[in-house]
């Protein structure tokens, strides 16, 4: 016989036991806060690298780039992998390369708030350190898109070597506008540029190439020419044109190389395929062959390295902006977690082990963002003899040394997060994975220390003006002071430089952080990074400060607030 009684009794118990839980103990997203108002490093380095002016037009993107929509965006441009079409459908080679609307967005963005053009189209002082800024920003919503921005930037000082060209180009590459259509230039007002260097037989070996240059007509700097061969790696394959290494009669040249020939027709480069990068992804990079190609000569015949050196250093510069801004956003993320998530009885961020490791992490930040905006004041002031000097060496340095300690970094921020970091539906994931690419890009860690080389050979001058720049420091601090002159006598002789490079290279990007951290950091910051860069306190491994510094401190300093 049928109970009621009892039937209440069991669709009362199945009510409680269907709410399992409460969550509690969890973050909220961090979203919806000003990415340029929470971090007092960037805000410092601004004013004090001279781009003051540019303060309430960062307020201004620091809180689009903070936005829940804007964060968004940078999910669905991963998420969505650019696709690749060889032909139409009547059978025409196109090469088209098709992203998702979020990556459009992010571009058009990118360009209408000129990341690619501004220190050429307002230049002056601070102009460069304006522009670092709000791409640090910037490449923290998306890393990957960034790409096509930094090379239509850089290769302006190249172009810049033919007058002729860079006026008709010039015009185009510089407008604060997106056009992604697959059209002619002829029918756009505003274009992006690529570079495509590296062959399958060389990779960073470009004297290697075998591509081929035969002149239409006559011969030399501005005619054109027609290229046949094949590039490895050619990023943004969707950009306008392209700056391209060649092989002449008198050695490897350089070349403007566009998508469409001017009658309108396709120009004959063809996209093999999409490159399947671990991270990057929603970037296009593509493997092509180049058949009968036209193109324009740039600069010297057989001098294309020295033309195509200027958009390089433009890159591996963007290459250190990005770096840094990839280790900000890993300690804006690590940092939000541990202040609102407790464990073992305490706030993660009140735990002395994590205090060590998170603080640690800010530090390394906070030393890349110093020497980069350090970098971009010698950029906005070449007319300078010491800055000049000064950018020459410490580009190939701070490339090597902040892009090399981004995946560790990555890495640490993660396990700061737990299990949580790891999950897809979380940015952790897309930041480890983006982080091994700007130390490998545009030049790997060996190539830098070459470079380094290369510069003190050709250029003694450039080693007085690095050391000059970093003894302003000199009495601020025992251990710096000790670690200086260390690596001042151990330079006494470079006969075998080669072999001991990275070492050497090494210090000399932790000098010249910690003479910047001294002079101009929080003294928190900076007694901390002396204490355990420049002294040997155990490992170089995240979590390492001694005894006697001030996590907490360092800590709040560090910490985006949100709401």
């Amino acid at each position: 016989m049928n109970n009621p009684q009892r039937k209440t009794e069991s669709a009362t118990d199945n009510r409680y036991l269907s709410a399992t839980h409460e969550v509690i103990n969890q973050p909220q997203p961090l979203e919806n806060y000003n990415l340029y108002e929470q971090d007092t490093a960037l805000r410092e380095a601004v004013l004090r690298e001279g781009a003051g002016f540019a303060n309430d037009d960062l307020t201004r993107f620091g809180a689009w780039t903070g936005l829940a929509d804007t964060i968004e965006l940078g999910n669905q441009a991963n998420a969505n992998k650019p696709g690749f079409r060889t032909h139409d459908r009547y059978g025409h080679r196109i090469d088209e390369v098709t992203f998702h609307p979020a990556y459009h967005e992010l571009m058009r963005v990118a360009l209408e708030n000129g990341l690619h053009s501004s220190p050429w189209t307002n230049p002056g002082k601070g102009a460069h350190v304006a522009r670092a800024a709000k791409y640090y920003l910037h490449s923290q919503v998306e890393a990957a898109h960034c790409c096509p921005v930094t090379m239509t930037f850089a290769a302006i000082p190249s172009i810049q070597n033919q007058p002729d060209l860079a006026k008709l180009w010039a015009p185009k590459i510089l407008a604060n506008e997106y056009d992604s259509r697959n059209v002619p230039d002829s029918k756009k007002t505003s274009v992006t540029i690529g570079m495509a260097m590296t062959e399958k037989q060389g990779g960073s070996d470009v004297r290697a190439n075998t591509t081929m240059a035969y002149p239409i007509g006559q011969q030399g700097p501005g005619q054109p020419y027609e290229l046949v061969g094949h590039k490895w790696f050619v990023s943004a394959p969707m950009c306008d044109a392209f700056l391209v290494l060649a092989q002449t009669t008198s050695g490897l040249s350089c070349f403007l190389m566009p998508r469409w020939r001017p009658d309108g027709t396709k120009n004959p480069w063809q996209v093999q395929q999409l490159k399947n990068k671990m991270g990057n992804v929603a970037n296009a990079s593509s493997e092509v062959e180049i058949r009968g190609a036209l193109a324009w000569m740039v600069g010297e015949e057989g001098r294309g390295v020295r033309t195509i050196i200027e958009m390089v250093a433009m890159t591996r510069f963007d290459c250190m902006i990005g770096s840094a801004a990839g280790m900000r956003q890993a300690v804006a993320q690590a940092t939000h977690h541990c202040h609102n998530r407790s464990a073992f009885g305490a706030t993660l961020s009140d735990q002395p082990l994590m205090q060590n490791v998170l603080a640690d992490l800010i530090i390394e930040n906070e030393a890349a963002l110093a020497y980069t905006m350090r970098v971009a004041r010698a950029m906005d002031n070449q007319d300078n003899e010491h800055e000049r000097l000064l950018a020459r060496l410490a580009t190939p340095v701070g490339k090597y040394w902040i892009c090399k300690r981004t995946p560790n970094h990555a890495y640490e921020a993660m396990e700061c997060i737990g299990g949580s970091g790891v999950m897809e539906d979380c940015i952790m994931p897309r930041l480890f994975r983006e982080s091994p690419v700007n130390a490998i890009w545009e030049g790997s860690g060996n190539v830098q220390c070459l470079d380094t080389l290369r510069a003190l050979q050709k250029e003694p001058e450039t080693l007085d003006a690095f050391f000059k720049e970093a003894a302003e420091a000199k009495g601020a601090d025992r251990r710096f002071d000790q670690y200086l002159a260390q690596l001042q006598h151990n330079f006494a002789d470079i006969s075998d430089f080669q072999y001991r490079a990275r070492n050497l290279v090494d210090r000399m990007a932790l000098t010249m952080q910690g003479s910047l951290l001294l002079r101009f950091g929080d003294k928190d910051v900076a007694d901390a990074f002396c204490a355990s860069r420049l002294q040997n306190n155990g490992g170089m491994n995240y979590g390492n400060l001694p005894s006697g510094t001030n996590p907490a401190a360092i800590i709040k300093r560090g910490t985006p607030v949100v709401g």
